[in-house]
């Protein structure tokens, strides 16, 4: 107060207080808004990537030092059981047969049976021990190298969502991929192909579809470009009767009309960044090519991918996406996410196996064992794995018990396993637990976003300073939540 209110009345000076108390609130308040404000413009300490909209695919800088420079998610679609896996609970195999006491009546699809032992015998592996399932021998054969965490949880139980919630942070529609972040984030170090490519199985696309490599709304050039080994780009290729020569003036003529075009419209964003796709558009068509032809791989690449397999095509098809993957890699692009699993159909062409999980699996293993096994010890051989984090993931895991009437695992949410090996990654750890059953997690319990944040960790980016400003909130990958997982890292 001023000097003043020393001739003031008690009330009078109560007033004055009063007074001054608004308009500091007033101003207080005004600098809330000023910050929000500022921040929603991008004019406060930077948290988002700068991009400049003429090279939108430029290499950026990290937070801070990376483990990892590239990374190559491997993702089942169809929620594979950890209880088949890499889960190993000896207590589910003393009481195969028994009612689970206290448990759910009723669980996603219908009432619930018995307990059920795992399908698959479990064994010891490498110098760790750890007890790995029979069901993927190959894969078994990498315990050493991998960190497991057992304790990841999801918060839906249903396909659809439960993928959007792995690959983006959210169990809804609309919101960016994983992908879509860490392009976004730091560009690409290939001039010729995108910073972000997804893989869908020979069988299909995943349930989610294209919001596993979607954008989101961030910008549309960070959005995945998906192909496979055996369905290259469409429309890559001009018409037949246009030559190479006639190709190359078209798009000489367009550069030349466009660069017109951007001059007379200088500091337009969107102009510059749609003729930025076009040009790298082009590129692909001289790379994409070259990267999808696997036949000038080696025979013996071929053979221990499995992509030979001439008695298994499905086999045969998802081995070269495995290949493919790995061309990406070693060619310097950022993201290549690769599916092994379609869309929901009753577990015939993913992972979801209600029905007859055994016989399903069967089946579904031998696709991606030895092909998934072979990429990594590939990347591995060429010096690869050194700067490439590899990650092993699906979007929930399964029950403990069958379902009544059936030979298969419900949706479990509660408690399942995903893992990592390669770039930064301390090998043959084991975190977290689940109950003695396998269904709940019970020990350093993660829930997805905890996942995401350490990749994006590893590729030296803080999950929290991610961001993007849309419809007047700062988003990220991770919401408001998400800790590192620093017991699997180095």
């Amino acid at each position: 107060m001023s000097n003043e209110a020393e001739y003031l009345s008690s009330s009078g000076r109560q007033l004055l207080e009063r007074r001054e108390f608004l308009d500091n609130s007033a101003t207080a308040l005004g600098s809330i808004a000023l910050t929000s404000l500022l921040g929603g413009e991008g004019l406060l300490a930077a948290k988002r990537p700068t991009i400049n909209p003429s090279r939108p695919y430029a290499p950026r800088a990290p937070h801070f030092a990376p483990k990892a420079k590239n990374v190559l998610v491997i993702f089942c679609p169809g929620a594979v059981s950890q209880l088949e896996t890499w889960d190993y609970k000896p207590d589910l195999i003393k009481q195969d047969g028994k009612p689970l006491i206290g448990g759910p009546a009723v669980t996603f699809q219908g009432p619930a049976g018995n307990l059920a032992r795992p399908q698959y015998d479990f064994r010891p592996r490498g110098q760790t021990g750890k007890m790995v399932s029979d069901m993927i021998p190959h894969l078994a054969e990498l315990t050493d190298d991998i960190a497991f965490i057992h304790s990841l949880t999801s918060k839906s139980n249903t396909h659809g969502p439960a993928e959007n919630f792995l690959s983006t942070g959210f169990v809804q529609d609309g919101f960016p991929s994983i992908g879509g972040w860490v392009s976004y984030a730091l560009g690409s170090e290939n001039d010729n192909l995108p910073a972000f490519v997804s893989i869908p199985d020979p069988r299909g696309i995943p349930q989610s579809s294209v919001n596993n490599w979607g954008p989101g709304f961030l910008p549309a050039e960070f959005q995945g470009t998906p192909f496979n080994a055996s369905k290259p780009l469409l429309h890559l290729n001009p018409p037949a009767e246009i030559s190479t020569k006639q190709n190359q003036a078209a798009r000489s003529l367009l550069q030349r009309m466009n660069a017109r075009h951007l001059e007379k419209n200088p500091g337009d964003g969107k102009l510059a960044a749609r003729i930025a796709s076009y040009e790298l558009a082009a590129k692909m068509q001289l790379s994409v090519p070259e990267i999808n032809n696997i036949s000038s791989e080696p025979a013996h690449v071929l053979k221990s991918y499995g992509a030979d397999d001439t008695s298994n095509p499905i086999k045969a098809g998802f081995a070269k996406n495995c290949i493919l993957a790995r061309r990406l890699i070693e060619r310097g692009v950022r993201f290549v996410q690769l599916f092994n699993g379609a869309y929901a159909s009753g577990g015939e062409l993913n992972w979801d196996g209600h029905k007859d999980l055994k016989k399903q699996y069967d089946v579904h293993a031998e696709i991606l064992d030895q092909p998934a096994a072979a990429l990594i010890k590939d990347l591995r051989h060429r010096g690869l794995l050194e700067e490439t984090l590899v990650v092993w993931c699906t979007e929930f895991g399964r029950m403990p018990m069958f379902q009544k009437g059936a030979k298969g695992r419900d949706h479990n949410p509660d408690g399942f396993t995903c893992w990592m090996t390669g770039a930064g990654v301390n090998p043959g750890v084991s975190h977290g637990m689940t109950d003695e059953l396998g269904r709940k997690a019970v020990q350093d319990v993660h829930p997805l976003y905890d996942f995401n944040a350490t990749i994006l960790h590893l590729l030296g980016l803080d999950h929290e300073q991610l961001t993007f400003y849309h419809n007047g909130i700062e988003r990220r990958l991770t919401n408001v939540e998400g800790d590192v997982i620093k017991e699997v890292i180095l």
